[in-house]
């Protein structure tokens, strides 16, 4: 099997784009195929090199590689000349100047379901002859067939004056060279497939199998796009997530096996994935799940693991510990310093509803008993257990319950009510480094 991922360069990869290609990369792993890249870079001006970067380096950190490639579209103009005039020399297309104009008069004279049927007038544009009273037959591998009446079909332009092809004729030839055995894209592209398959009518040539995948929507049933949260793969990327996750949640994105499972480790998917399987049915990108899945994906990386994976995500160093106390807590990398950046840059002074809630007379009045309680504790006893131990024994004092106790140390250590573990981050933080953090609430 030979398949491709031929996306046009003109931005960010979408997510919607980056599941056609695990799909593509899913069957050529599966099947001892061939993962064919190619860049449909034709329309110049947005074609930049940077957007084609962008292309690259989101599939180089999904971890999809790819057989051949890439292939610059815009690099085979000659071979697209070639085509286009094998089929001006057979009959099979023909120059006309026929305008938007022209093609809206000839279908208020014969009728607006009937196709544009132009003359060859030996200058302008080219089209495509289309017989008058054929079917065409899609049959997609995901949908079933769907059929195409070519008498409603205009005669498609296929290039311009100036002997620029168009997408249509160019995708043709271009999979056709390629060996293209399979096409799996997003179905915003069935509606280009009759002009495609008349193509490789007119090229003598048999067309691939197609497989239309059912478009992404949000968890409101509409259509994917940036209010639902993160659209592209290096925001995601940029959110904290692993590539392994993504992998594992797009591939459950309108497809699933027998099993149902939830879980699935990139390994098994190659060798489970079946395109025959994927739903008609429009799928729902929810980042809410996505973020559970992640957040279980990261608790099955070793503690070394997380803590290179967050040293580099953020940029610091010497981590180990505060991840091994916060690693239960996050779902991505970006959650990470938000709940721990209090060890290294101090309280968060943002948070002035829990410093009022908690910080109040009754809270420093608890502070007191628990600084007097820490620092009555040796230096090199300053443990979990140990503190676990004394900050119960101040609640039981007090006769209070736990969170008249903790919520005040936590607000004084952190500047918020959100942290990890309040023992564990009192032995991280330190003796000396706790009690002055104590000292500075109950004196604020």
């Amino acid at each position: 099997m030979r398949v491709r991922f031929a996306p046009s360069p003109t931005g960010a990869l979408h997510i919607g784009g980056a599941r056609a290609a695990l799909y593509n990369w899913f069957v050529a792993r599966g099947s001892g195929g061939t993962f064919v890249l190619r860049i449909e870079d034709t329309d110049l001006e947005r074609s930049t090199p940077e957007n084609v970067e962008q292309i690259l380096d989101a599939l180089r950190w999904l971890e999809l590689d790819w057989d051949e490639g890439p292939i610059s579209q815009v690099a085979r103009a000659d071979r697209h000349g070639e085509a286009l005039q094998q089929l001006l020399d057979a009959g099979l297309a023909y120059r006309t100047t026929a305008t938007a104009d022209d093609v809206k008069a000839y279908k208020e004279q014969h009728g607006h379901d009937r196709g544009f049927r132009g003359q060859d007038e030996g200058e302008g544009a080219v089209r495509l002859r289309v017989p008058d009273d054929e079917e065409l037959v899609v049959h997609d591998l995901v949908r079933g067939d769907t059929t195409f009446r070519t008498v409603h079909l205009d005669d498609p332009v296929i290039a311009r004056a100036d002997g620029r092809v168009l997408y249509n004729f160019a995708v043709a030839v271009d999979d056709l060279d390629a060996g293209i055995t399979h096409v799996i894209r997003g179905e915003d592209h069935l509606s280009n497939t009759p002009k495609q398959l008349l193509v490789y009518r007119a090229l003598g040539a048999e067309p691939p199998q197609f497989a239309h995948l059912p478009l992404l929507h949000g968890p409101d049933g509409k259509k994917l796009s940036k209010r639902h949260g993160a659209a592209s793969v290096q925001e995601l990327r940029d959110a904290g997530y692993l590539p392994a996750a993504i992998r594992n949640y797009l591939a459950l994105l309108g497809w699933g096996d027998e099993d149902d499972e939830t879980i699935i480790a990139t390994d098994e998917l190659v060798k489970r994935f079946d395109i025959s399987r994927v739903s008609k049915n429009p799928a729902r990108f929810d980042e809410q799940k996505l973020r559970w899945l992640n957040g279980r994906y990261l608790r099955e990386l070793s503690l070394d693991e997380l803590t290179a994976e967050l040293e580099r995500f953020t940029g610091r160093e010497g981590l180990r510990a505060v991840v091994e106390i916060s690693h239960e807590k996050i779902q991505t990398f970006a959650d990470f310093w938000p709940l721990v950046g209090f060890f290294f840059d101090g309280p968060t002074t943002e948070d002035e509803k829990s410093r009022a809630q908690w910080l109040d007379d009754a809270g420093r009045a608890a502070l007191a008993d628990v600084r007097a309680a820490l620092a009555a504790l040796p230096p090199d006893g300053f443990t979990v257990e140990a503190v676990d131990e004394t900050l119960r024994g101040v609640v039981a004092a007090r006769e209070a319950k736990p969170k008249q106790v903790f919520q005040p140390l936590r607000v004084a250590l952190a500047g918020t009510t959100v942290s990890p573990g309040i023992f564990e981050t009192v032995v991280v933080l330190g003796r000396d480094e706790t009690l002055r953090r104590i000292d500075a609430a109950i004196t604020d």
